[in-house]
Parts: structure tokens; sequence; C-alpha cells
């Protein structure tokens, strides 16, 4: 089963909050066919990603990224309050890397025990987990997002591709009853070429090309994918003006 009609997410990062108001509105004026927002959480910004969700609402649907590392386990979650005041009932549940501040306090919390514990106390909101098709094998990715539906996550957002025959590789893997968001960046240097393949040891075609050009294809080719099986898309435009890298396409 797959979803009736298809989202287009623009994933932001909330630098500052004027800057992130200055991208919405940029996104507003330029790329009328987004109707979600998505904010990363890095700790070392001061604006977490539900409070620039609320930025962003109600001219977007908007999903905060919640760091599993950073939930007290005999706590309360801290963003609870901020998400029934904005209406936000979506969120996407990542692990989270250890913080650059190691004074920041973290917990031993891994992915699967969030999406529980959200489901568990805030069964209104839906939980997408992530998938990586980079980090491990197709198989143990695979029973990976298995641990994470049984859990309660309603589907996934991927890691960006670069590939579409791997992208529809991993479409086969992933059950027909989860609702995903296909992930595309721009990649324009090749300082970012290598942090992409050293870091997160992506899978670039023979073709690729760290050109504006390449990159507004292969978006549209990852929209189009998603819109043929009623899946969604989001766009990171890493460095990038994301009028540049989208419009005409979303």
């Amino acid at each position: 089963m797959t979803t009736t009609s298809t989202r287009v997410s623009v994933e932001l990062v909330p630098r500052s909050r004027s800057g992130l108001r200055a991208e919405l509105e940029a996104v507003a004026r330029h790329l009328p066919g987004v109707d979600t927002v998505n904010v990363v959480d890095l700790t070392r910004y001061s604006t977490r990603s539900w409070q620039g969700c609320a930025l962003a609402r109600p001219h977007y649907r908007a999903i905060p990224h919640i760091r599993a590392v950073d939930l007290d386990p005999d706590g309360p979650l801290a963003m609870a309050d901020a998400l029934a005041a904005q209406g936000i009932d979506e969120v996407l549940i990542v692990t989270g890397d250890a913080p650059a501040d190691m004074s920041a306090r973290v917990y031993d919390v891994d992915a699967v025990r969030a999406i529980r514990r959200f489901r568990r106390e805030l069964p209104h909101v839906r939980v997408y987990a992530g998938l990586d098709p980079y980090r491990q094998s197709f198989a143990r990715e695979r029973d990976y997002l298995e641990r994470k539906l049984e859990a309660g996550a309603c589907g996934f957002f991927t890691q960006p591709f670069f590939d579409l025959r791997l992208l529809a590789a991993y479409a086969d893997l992933i059950p027909g009853e989860a609702e995903v968001w296909w992930g595309a960046t721009s990649v324009l240097t090749p300082t970012s070429l290598n942090y992409w393949r050293a870091r997160n040891h992506a899978v670039f075609p023979r073709t690729f090309e760290p050109t504006l050009e390449w990159n507004r294809t292969f978006a549209a080719g990852l929209l189009a994918f998603a819109r043929d099986r009623g899946q969604h898309a989001y766009f990171m435009p890493v460095k990038a003006d994301a009028r540049a890298y989208l419009e005409g396409i979303v």
C-alpha cells in the first residue's frame, strides 16, 4: 500500500532564527510545490529543531528531527509541549552523533527505543525513522528497518541518494505499508564530494558531476520516482541556493 499523494519537503538547518525565517520566505516565494519543512537538530546551534519548526508553522507542515541520544529516559520529553502548542504531529527520530562539546549530556538511547517511547507517550504523533543505504549491508539495513517498524515507525527518511538504480534497489526492500521520503542533496564542489564519500560512504555513479545542472537533473528524477510510487521526496540544499537548486522542479 502506498500513500495517495506525494509531499515535498525542504530540509533546513536552524543556524539562527533570522536566517531560518529568510530561508522559509525564499522557499515560499520560489518553490510553490513545497508543502513540508523538515528541520535538523544540531547541538552546536541554540535553536532546536522543534523551535525551528515552530517558525515554519502554520504555512508548512513541519517535521523536526529528534536525536535519540538526547532523550533522558528518566525525564519528560522536552519537546512534547512545543509540539502540541504548534500542532506538530510528525517527527523524525535519528540516533544522533555524540556532541563535540563533551560537557553536553547524552544518554544510552537508540533510535528503536526512542521510537517506542514516542509511540507510547505521544501516540497521536507519527514517527519516521532513518534509512541509511551506506552504513551496512542490504540485509542488515533491511532488518534494522523492520525493527523500527515493529517499534512503531510509520515510515522512513532516507539519507540522500545520488544514483536512481540504488534507490530502486532499496525501494524493493521496504515493506509496502511504510511511507518513504526519498532524499537528495546538492553536491557542487570536489570538497563536498569527498565529504560524502569519506564521511558517509555514499555511492556515486560514474556519470556524477559536481555541477548544478547534474544535481537539478537528479532532483527531478528522484521526484518523478517518488511520484510514480505515491511516496514523498525531500531536498537538502546544502551550501546551495534553494531557488537555484530547485526552482522549476518543485
